[in-house]
């Protein structure tokens, strides 16, 4: 055998060797060949040639083909043909019917030619198939070639070397590639649009012939480098009818349309799930701050990476807003999904800060519709940022997108919500700025209570401390120490108040109250109680019946029920006498012993009316130290009141021999730390000589 030319063959593809398996196509076709001599003798006869006409070899060699072959009314016709074969020497093909050996008619096709042999004789080759056969072959193949070049669905077809040797048109129209950019190249020339190494993967499904079916991709591909494009691949082994590995083929389906339509529905329901998360999370509380912390918290990560929340001064302080001039705005608060130069260019939170006209916060705020900047350029920065050195730090942050919509509650304009984007590369678009606006408008609800409930707050404490007084630390016989502690900024303030009343006879009247409620109007009920209270003590009333009077006049406010406890102090009978109006038990301080509740009748709140009053009377000499409280001292949602009640004679027993003004502040710093749920009033009044 000769030697074998190992190099690559002229269409890129090795040279078979020897032991290189047959193509399956002869196998489909099941040719047939035979050979006749000059006279038209049998001289060879092939095994398929006894399938197709029914004649062995040994019944066909030595005899005339027309004669076994051939019906008598055709001989004629191919004697003629025959010879014009071995004469001319020119090939001949067609579809011929033949006579098998069963007596039946088929038609074969023959392809003819002339052969020469080294001595000069002449033969002809005949290479026959059953014409049923060859077109059944052709249908399939014209079919298989319809279905490629008309499929809506990419294929390629790769050689075992992986270089592509097939592309259809609609691999062509779905990558933006031309075959000829393919045809000869290896799928890692060809493939490089794509981030992981395609070429690895198909060696594995040749190498193992395991199929991978339906593999979703999102590329972007050369016919449309600026876009995501979505496909489902098929990789699978291309085998013959015997077996042999011819290459591999793949299928490319384009799925973007069904992509984004599903990242659409991913945007939506993200979207929802933000707004049904706001309206959970934003403004469960009235604090202002918290409530502005709470949206700027839920826009961060999933719509912005730096969002702030501005508010107007002028609304904080419940006036309408300037319309000359710059705006003047208050950070409320600043959220960052990472850390980033972008927070130091934020305004400062609870500073106020100006932004002049030309400003896009400015602008959102005059024309109350949001400002949307997708791709921010320098210029943008500075109509951005608060001054230069904020903007570059903005540049620096790389802010790349800018989105700003106005806070309006109820036709007022509030502020504005400021969102930006840095590291999330995807643009701020319209569907964003409707998202934000919807947010805004709920937040801006929540804010605007919030406001408003600071505003009502700060009134109704204004109202209280004006309404307080300022008693003496000293009258006879009395040292006095008297505190107020509102309740915290998430609670409203209530109507607690403490006073000390000189009386005739250098006697004082020590009064600490509670009005049920709280808010302005717990505020104006207490004061017409306290002013009512002194009225009636100056007619020197005993307890008991003063108590009834401010009951009997309690009846007339509207919805108002009060606790109190009402003590006049004797200095020359040293003693005191006390009346309960539904209040808390004093507490009792003698020298040397531990601090103790006074065991007094508790009678009825004032309001109640028609429940008399008994007045308890202690002794009360120098030295000697009562404490007078309201409920939000002691009272806790975590605690029994016995358990702080207990705590509060442990305290006050343990600041004996300290100053009226460092006990109470003792107290309330262990009872009642900043904060708290209801404001507390507390008077300790010591007996001296």
């Amino acid at each position: 055998m000769g030697k074998t030319d190992s190099s690559p063959a002229g269409d890129g593809r090795p040279a078979a060797g020897p032991a290189a398996p047959p193509s399956g196509l002869l196998d489909l076709l099941s040719v047939a060949a035979v050979v006749l001599n000059a006279e038209g003798q049998v001289v060879f006869w092939s095994s398929r040639a006894d399938d197709l006409f029914g004649y062995t070899a040994s019944e066909a060699l030595g005899q005339y083909a027309a004669q076994l072959t051939i019906h008598e009314e055709h001989r004629d016709e191919v004697i003629k043909l025959f010879a014009e074969v071995m004469e001319s020497g020119t090939d001949w093909a067609g579809v011929f019917p033949i006579r098998h050996k069963d007596g039946s008619t088929r038609l074969v096709e023959f392809r003819n030619m002339r052969l020469l042999d080294d001595l000069g004789d002449t033969y002809a080759l005949g290479l026959a198939a059953d014409q049923a056969t060859v077109e059944q072959v052709e249908r399939d193949a014209a079919l298989a070639m319809r279905l490629v070049s008309q499929s809506p669905v990419g294929l390629a077809i790769l050689d075992s070397d992986l270089r592509y040797v097939a592309v259809n048109p609609a691999l062509e129209r779905i990558t933006g590639q031309s075959a000829a950019e393919r045809l000869g190249r290896s799928a890692g020339e060809v493939l490089t649009f794509l981030d992981t190494d395609p070429e690895a993967r198909l060696r594995h499904v040749l190498e193992t012939g395991k199929s991978v079916v339906d593999r979703d991709i999102v590329c972007r591909p050369p016919g449309d480098p600026d876009h995501d494009h979505a496909w489902s691949v098929s990789y699978y082994r291309l085998e013959d009818s015997g077996g042999r590995v011819l290459g591999l083929a793949y299928s490319v389906i384009d799925v973007t349309e069904r992509h984004r339509a599903a990242a659409e529905a991913a945007r939506a329901r993200q979207r929802l799930a933000l707004i049904a998360g706001a309206s959970a999370s934003v403004g469960t509380t009235l604090d202002l701050d918290t409530t502005a912390r709470e949206l700027a918290d839920v826009v961060v990560p999933l719509l912005a990476d730096v969002a702030a929340v501005d508010v107007l001064d002028s609304a904080l302080q419940g006036r309408a807003a300037a319309h000359t001039g710059p705006s003047r705005f208050r950070a409320l608060a600043v959220r960052a999904a990472h850390p980033t130069e972008a927070v130091c260019a934020a305004d400062p939170l609870g500073e106020i800060t100006a932004y002049d006209d030309d400003r896009l916060i400015s602008r959102c705020m005059r024309t109350r519709e949001p400002v949307l900047v997708p791709r921010v350029t320098h210029q943008d920065l500075w109509r951005i940022a608060r001054h230069g050195d904020a903007a570059s730090l903005l540049a620096a942050a790389g802010v790349h997108s800018y989105l700003a919509v106005p806070l309006v509650a109820r036709g007022e304009v509030l502020g504005a919500l400021d969102l930006k984007r840095t590291r999330n590369p995807v643009p701020f678009d319209d569907d964003d700025a409707l998202l934000a606006v919807e947010l805004a408008a709920r937040a801006a609800v929540c804010i605007d209570n919030a406001r408003g409930y600071r505003i009502q707050r700060h009134a109704a404490l204004t109202l209280q401390r004006s309404l307080l007084p300022e008693p003496a630390t000293r009258v006879p016989g009395l040292e006095i120490a008297c505190r107020y502690q509102p309740a915290g900024a998430m609670s409203e303030i209530g109507g607690d108040w403490y006073d000390a009343i000189p009386l005739q006879g250098d006697k004082t009247a020590l009064v600490v109250g509670d009005v049920m409620g709280n808010g302005i109007n717990a505020a104006a009920a207490m004061g017409q109680l306290r002013t009512a209270t002194r009225a009636f003590a100056e007619l020197d009333l005993e307890p008991a019946e003063a108590l009834r009077h401010l009951d009997h006049l309690t009846e007339g406010i509207e919805q108002t029920i009060t606790t109190c406890i009402y003590c006049v102090h004797d200095p020359h009978r040293g003693r005191c006498q006390i009346c309960l109006a539904g209040h808390l038990p004093p507490a009792l301080m003698r020298a040397g012993r531990a601090a103790r509740l006074l065991d007094l009748p508790t009678g009825a709140p004032l309001g109640v009316g028609g429940v008399p009053f008994e007045v308890g009377t202690i002794a009360f000499r120098p030295g000697d130290q009562l404490v007078l409280y309201t409920d939000g001292l002691v009272e806790t949602r975590n605690e029994p009141i016995d358990a702080r009640l207990g705590i509060l004679l442990d305290v006050l027993t343990a600041t004996r021999g300290q100053s009226l003004e460092d006990t109470c502040d003792h107290v309330l710093e262990v009872l009642r730390p900043p904060g708290g749920e209801d404001d507390v009033a507390l008077l300790i009044a010591r007996a001296r000589p």
